[in-house]
């Protein structure tokens, strides 16, 4: 599952994703942020281009979730999107690592620790660049990601 968090007056862009197993336990997490992106949307996208990179180095995931529906329009329909196709080639070429890229939409209530994460990362005050097993112990923890 991932996620990405954009305002326009925050210095930082921020990216979330979860790792589950088919049972739905977590295996793995990632938090990092960017300088500020141009929109959400490209928030996004550079969520889940640092997903997919994690899950070739870390995991033999080959599905992703995202609730930002854009993003799965984007990824089946690319030349639709002219003004992403940088962007976008980079995530054909990252899919071309993968013997079965599915992408999906998942509703927003299961995708709380991504965005959880992003969010968090996005407001934190410095480069951070996070994966591990649990959330931080120096993060704060919303009472619906515990």
């Amino acid at each position: 599952m991932v996620d990405g968090s954009w305002t326009s007056m925050a210095q930082f862009s921020g990216c979330g994703w979860v790792w589950k197993d088919s049972l739905g336990h977590t295996q793995l997490m990632g938090m990092r942020n960017l300088s500020r992106r141009e929109t959400s949307l490209h928030s996004e996208v550079e969520a889940l281009r640092w997903a997919m990179e994690s899950m070739l180095l870390h995991s033999s995931c080959q599905s992703f979730g995202t609730d930002c529906k854009d993003l799965i329009a984007m990824i089946r329909e690319p030349q639709a999107w002219p003004s992403f196709a940088a962007e976008l080639e980079a995530i054909k070429t990252l899919q071309l690592c993968f013997r079965e890229f599915k992408i999906s939409h998942i509703p927003r209530a299961q995708n709380r620790i991504s965005d959880s994460l992003a969010k968090s990362a996005r407001s934190f005050y410095r480069k951070l660049c996070y994966i591990g097993c649990s959330i931080p112990v120096w993060l704060p923890r919303p009472s619906q990601v515990l």
